[in-house]
C-alpha cells in the first residue's frame, strides 16, 4: 500500500523560494490564493462556537408499523421517533420527580 504522502524532495513545493520570501510577502500570498486555508488566529478562536457532540449510533427492533407510521411522515423519521422518546423520558422523569 502506498503512503498517501509524497516521500521528501518530490514535491511540487520550491523550498529555495519559500525560503527566501520575508513573512509578509508569504502572507500576501496565501491572502491571494484562493485554494489557501483561512488563518484561524486568537480572534477566530474566541469567537468560535462549541459544536454540540452528535447522537450516538445504535440499531433498534421496532416493530414494522411503528416504522412505517414515522416513515409515512416523510425524511427525519428518526428524528420524530427521537422526539417521541425524549419527550416520554421527560414525562418519566417530571413524574419521578414530582413535577
Amino acid at each position: 500500500m502506498q503512503s498517501a504522502t509524497p516521500p521528501p524532495g518530490t514535491g511540487k513545493t520550491d523550498w529555495a523560494r519559500l525560503e527566501a520570501m520575508t513573512d509578509e510577502e508569504i502572507d500576501r500570498a496565501m491572502a491571494s490564493d484562493p485554494d489557501a486555508a483561512p488563518v484561524l488566529d486568537d480572534n477566530w478562536f474566541a469567537n468560535a462556537e462549541r459544536v454540540p457532540s452528535g447522537k450516538t449510533r445504535i440499531s433498534i427492533r421496532l416493530d414494522p408499523d411503528i416504522l412505517s407510521f414515522f416513515k409515512q411522515g416523510g425524511p427525519h423519521y428518526q428524528t420524530r421517533i427521537n422526539a417521541v422518546l425524549r419527550a416520554y423520558m421527560e414525562a418519566r422523569q417530571a413524574k419521578a420527580t414530582g413535577g
